[in-house]
Formats: C-alpha cells, sequence, structure tokens
C-alpha cells in the first residue's frame, strides 16, 4: 500500500501542477488577448475620428475656394472606402489588418493632395477655421500613430508569450492564435515631395 501512495503523490502532484499552469497560461492569454482588443477598440476611434473631421475639413475649404472638384471628389470617396472596411477584433489577421491599412492609406494620401492644394488659396489658409481643422487633423494623426504603436506593442507581447515553451503547446490546445500588426506602407521610407 506505502509502495502505491508514493507514485499517486507524484502524479497527483504533477496533475495539480499541469492543471494550474494551464489555467493560469489559459487566463493570461485571455488577458493579453483583450488588451490587444482594447488597443484595436483605440486604433479604430483615431480612426473614426479622423473620418468625422474629414467633411467639416472638405465643407470649410468648399466655402473659400473655387475648389478643384477631383481632388474634392478623390478625398470623399477615400473617406467612404476607409469607413466601409471593417476589422473585427476577433479577427486580427495579418490579411485582414493589410486590407484596413490600405484603405486607410488611400485616404491619408487623398488628405494630403487636399493640403497640398489648398495652398493655392492664400485666404483659406489663413482662415482660423482651417486652421482649426488643419490642426485637429493633424492631431488626429499622432493619435492614430501611437495607437498603432501601442497595439503593435499589445500584439508583440501576445505574440511572444504565445511562442513561448510551455504556452506554444496550451495555446494550441485552447486555439489561440498569433495576430497580425501594423506595417510601414509601401514607399513609406521616402519623404514625400511638396511642390508649389
Amino acid at each position: 500500500m506505502k509502495k502505491l501512495l508514493i507514485p499517486i503523490l507524484i502524479l497527483a502532484v504533477v496533475g495539480i501542477y499541469m492543471y494550474t499552469k494551464a489555467v493560469g497560461t489559459y487566463n493570461q492569454f485571455v488577458q493579453t488577448e483583450e488588451q490587444i482588443n482594447g488597443q484595436w477598440a483605440e486604433v479604430q476611434t483615431q480612426y473614426q475620428r479622423r473620418a468625422d473631421l474629414i467633411p467639416n475639413l472638405v465643407n470649410t475649404v468648399k466655402g473659400y475656394a473655387d475648389f478643384e472638384q477631383e481632388t474634392l471628389t478623390g478625398v470623399i470617396e477615400a473617406r467612404a472606402k476607409a469607413t466601409s472596411v471593417n476589422v473585427d477584433a476577433g479577427n486580427l489577421t495579418p490579411d485582414k489588418l493589410a486590407e484596413f491599412q490600405q484603405a486607410q492609406d488611400q485616404l491619408s494620401g487623398a488628405l494630403s493632395r487636399l493640403l497640398v492644394t489648398v495652398e493655392r488659396y492664400p485666404d483659406l489658409k489663413a482662415n482660423q477655421n482651417f486652421l482649426e481643422l488643419q490642426a485637429q487633423l493633424e492631431g488626429t494623426e499622432n493619435r492614430i500613430a501611437v495607437a498603432r504603436r501601442n497595439f503593435n506593442e499589445s500584439v508583440q507581447a501576445y505574440n511572444a508569450n504565445l511562442r513561448t515553451f510551455p504556452n506554444n503547446i496550451f495555446a494550441g490546445w485552447y486555439g489561440f492564435e498569433a495576430k497580425g500588426y501594423f506595417e510601414a506602407s509601401a514607399g513609406a521610407e521616402n519623404a514625400p515631395s511638396v511642390q508649389f
């Protein structure tokens, strides 16, 4: 009887350890995944803020300038496309993030063309409403950059934890998968050229 008791105790201790480790790892993945979801919500909030500011910017510009219709239409279309691409926090795959980022990059390009074109209108450049909207847009772009950086840091911590041993075993059991990152747009290493 005593000979059986020792192996049973060893198996019980190992079983309790494995159970505790499995539950702890699962809870850790749930917590970090929720942190990623929160960071993703912040990214979406900042992009929504930008999308909400764009109609005000366009209307301000339209009210002060005999504006080039093509540029104005491009901004409006890019905004519509950017706001139509939705990525669910539960499906943050690299492909979905790339699609979202591409739509946002098109909007950024359209906004850049809008702001460059505005340089032709001195009255508009000096208008207080336009200057305020431009400052808000610049602030929003900075907030987007910070939100994306925070999101990527959360994803990096999650993915690193997911890939370490023995967490990778438990992650496979529970169905946790690696999340995608925001990446720099093609050509982002080149400074934009502004010509007047």
